[in-house]
């Protein structure tokens, strides 16, 4: 029987932090909702300013049973892991790395980057894996902007960035069934979110909306489980995230960067981080401790 915690209509609030040079909105996990479909992890980071000669130095952490995917609006982040992929992630392209039983990376400002002025911002999502592909062997994949399903309807155009909608697939591999969207919409344009999916999500980056005629506070995220009809509409322009899938198929413990539905599970990645088992990024010697607790 399929886990699930859904309310058909649940509003879930920013949670603010500024983690130096960079403001980050947590909405999942949340209390009352700990994933939406797959997605167990949304934060919305920016727009943010940063001065030539500052940056993003995330330095080397390890992950585990889960995909990750940074969806930038502006600027630019480099990744680099335990795998030897080094690749930036740019606007309109996908980064899909999949960590499995294990996977380290860093995320930083290039060099040429940090000469310059420039702003940063986007959303870091994470998708828990199905518990009988949580140890699968790691992997990255990355998608050119060009790549990715555009979908226009009448006021609004939408890039799929991962899974499937209304007919288009994303060329990113997911291991359930899931969508994830940036939708921009005009003032006035409408539409039915992907029926398709049993949980559903709309986030607002910009702009204003409604759902069913029910306005979506700012920045914040309002679920819409299916099957019943679900409509957007914009009240000004808008920039919204939609998101969702298939329930997961049980509970998931989130501990810092590890996701998986077995506890020991989580110990052991504890135990494997803090002995330095774990494979490094090529070139990096500097890494995140384990954090206390």
């Amino acid at each position: 029987m399929p886990f699930t915690a859904a309310a058909d209509r649940l509003t879930i609030p920013p949670r603010e932090s500024d983690i130096g040079n960079l403001m980050v909105r947590r909405l999942l996990p949340w209390r009352g909702r700990r994933a939406v479909g797959p997605f167990v992890f949304f934060d919305h980071m920016g727009p943010a300013e940063q001065a030539a000669g500052s940056g993003i130095d995330v330095r080397p952490h390890p992950h585990i049973g889960l995909a990750t995917v940074t969806w930038l609006f502006e600027g630019r982040i480099l990744h680099h892991d335990s795998l030897g992929c080094r690749q930036a992630i740019e606007p309109g392209a996908v980064n899909w790395m999949i960590a499995g039983r294990g996977i380290v990376h860093s995320e930083r400002t290039a060099a040429e980057d940090r000469a310059v002025p420039r702003r940063v911002h986007g959303v870091q999502a994470w998708v828990a894996l199905p518990a009988a592909e949580e140890e699968r062997a790691p992997s990255f994949e990355h998608h050119p902007a060009g790549t990715l399903p555009v979908i226009d309807g009448q006021g609004w155009r939408a890039t799929l960035i991962a899974g499937t909608a209304w007919g288009e697939t994303a060329p990113a591999t997911v291991l359930s069934p899931l969508f994830y969207l940036d939708m921009a919409m005009t003032a006035g344009a409408e539409v039915d979110l992907p029926d398709e999916h049993a949980e559903r999500a709309v986030y607002v980056v910009e702009g204003t909306v409604d759902l069913d005629g029910v306005p979506v506070p700012p920045l914040s995220m309002v679920t819409a489980d299916g099957p019943a009809p679900a409509r957007l509409r914009a009240t000004t322009a808008a920039r919204v995230m939609l998101l969702g899938g298939a329930p997961l198929d049980g509970p998931r413990t989130i501990w810092w960067n590890f996701v998986s539905s077995r506890k020991e599970r989580i110990a052991q990645a504890k135990d494997d981080w803090r002995a330095g088992r774990f494979a490094a990024v090529p070139g990096e010697t500097d890494f995140i401790p384990l954090p206390s607790g």
